[in-house]
């Protein structure tokens, strides 16, 4: 018995007559569980520990907790082989749009954005750890043009000597100085601020689907390039479906085209939002079924609509509901905040503000004529009828308004303020006001427009499985 358990037996000893002493009777057990607060460390003569109290004197081996699953209980969990597996599937997939993965939601998908390529910075090959933090370390010199003013002078009027403004390529050198762009008005960002994409973001990682709604007359012009690169980078195991709302008001023969060319990136749906008469509507219901089978293992999904301002993303979602659950206008920005609507027991659908992609290659009048902004803040609305007049054919133009013959764009306004009876004070015509009401007519459909699919060449099965005419 060492001197520190006779030690212990003596105070415990002690411990026991003094509570008998006041009527409290205490066993060994109950004396040992109260000394442990009050233990101190063994020391030998200089201070130093020995060991500290109730710890084994014997440190032949290192005592190890066993690890247990238990620990990760709530943690989702996936071995290396799984996960290997899921990621060589994905890969895959992930070019062929009408393939899937079943059970996708198993995976933690954290664990598949590990950048590989990059491979492990092999940092104490190239530099050792002592040359850089033990004693002998060294500071290294960085690498200067040059170490004094004198030098650092020559080098640059040598470069400007060299320099050839012929050969430079990289930037556009502006030959005119005190000439510079307007900048443009801060109207024409809207629906980039930051509210509307953290609303979009929000939409997106709510959805198991993401539907995104273009406008059949110019799809390609309504398409969202960064987000469905942020979907590809970040969240590629959502599933990303294109659907060409206002197909009533383009030829038979232009939807087929569109069809067979973004089909060829994402599943496509040609779609017109009515309550009364819709087209496409079983077509997407049936789509979002089996979106749902896939996710049989999840209680509902949820599926998020978005694209630009004014294709008709609440509209659609009225139709497949067929009741007005959202609120709908001919305006752009009508939809402010997203919402959840029930479309069946396991299936959800959310409204999403529209999202405008920023561009800075794009014109002033596309933006106007892609339904962007509200007609009513537009300040010189006439500056943009040319554009508009260069996209519609003039047959299309006459039939709209009656007027068969005039010079230029500002003559055709004046013809039609008269005819209207839009004028100001002395009998001027309100170009203005016209010009407003045009644009209104574009947005609205009123005036014939589409973009022309580039030329496909199609097989008889691809047209036979095309939209019927």
């Amino acid at each position: 018995m060492s001197k520190a358990d006779v030690r212990f037996a003596a105070k415990a000893k002690a411990a026991g007559k003094e509570g008998e002493k006041r009527g409290i009777k205490r066993d060994r057990a109950t004396v040992k569980r109260l000394q442990v607060s009050k233990a101190t460390p063994i020391r030998d003569k200089k201070g130093k520990t020995l060991y500290e109290a109730f710890q084994s004197r014997d440190k032949s081996h290192q005592a190890r907790i066993e690890p247990n699953r238990k620990w990760f209980g709530p943690v989702r969990t996936v071995t290396q082989t799984e996960l290997h597996t899921f990621r060589e599937e994905l890969k895959n997939q992930q070019n062929q749009p009408y393939q899937y993965l079943l059970r996708a939601s198993k995976v933690p998908y954290s664990l598949l954005h590990d950048d590989q390529k990059e491979g492990k910075a092999h940092i104490l090959e190239v530099e050792s750890f002592s040359s850089t933090f033990g004693k002998k370390s060294t500071r290294k010199k960085p690498r200067l043009g040059s170490y004094n003013m004198d030098s650092l002078a020559a080098s640059a009027d040598q470069k400007a000597e060299e320099y050839k403004m012929d050969l430079d390529t990289g930037l556009e050198v502006n030959q005119n100085p005190e000439f510079k762009d307007v900048a443009r008005d801060v109207y024409f960002n809207t629906g980039q601020s930051n509210r509307i994409w953290n609303e979009l973001y929000k939409v997106i990682d709510s959805s198991d689907v993401v539907v995104q709604v273009l406008d059949a007359r110019d799809p390609e012009g309504t398409r969202c390039g960064h987000i469905e690169k942020y979907m590809k980078k970040n969240c590629p195991h959502k599933h990303l479906v294109l659907v060409m709302n206002k197909c009533d008001l383009i030829p038979t023969w232009a939807a087929k085209r569109w069809l067979h060319i973004l089909s060829k990136e994402y599943p496509t749906l040609a779609f017109h939002a009515s309550m009364t008469r819709s087209f496409g509507k079983g077509a997407l219901i049936t789509l979002l079924r089996q979106f749902q089978n896939i996710h049989k293992d999840q209680p509902q999904i949820s599926v998020g609509f978005i694209g630009y301002p004014n294709v008709g993303k609440s509209s659609v979602i009225n139709t497949l509901r067929q009741k007005a659950v959202c609120k709908t206008a001919p305006i752009p920005g009508e939809t402010k905040v997203w919402q959840y609507i029930t479309l069946y027991k396991k299936i959800f659908l959310i409204d999403c503000p529209g999202v405008v992609t920023p561009s800075t290659q794009e014109t002033e009048a596309n933006i106007v004529l892609k339904g962007v902004l509200r007609v009513e803040n537009i300040q010189d609305p006439s500056q943009y009828i040319p554009e508009l007049m260069k996209r519609v054919k003039k047959d299309h133009l006459d039939k709209t308004y009656e007027i068969y013959e005039y010079d230029d764009a500002e003559d055709f306004l004046e013809k039609l303020s008269f005819k209207m009876g839009k004028l100001l004070k002395k009998g001027e015509p309100d170009m203005n006001a016209v010009a407003k009401i045009m644009i209104n007519d574009w947005i609205r459909g009123k005036i014939p427009f589409f973009v022309e699919p580039p030329h496909v060449e199609l097989t008889a099965e691809e047209e036979a499985a095309e939209l019927p005419d």
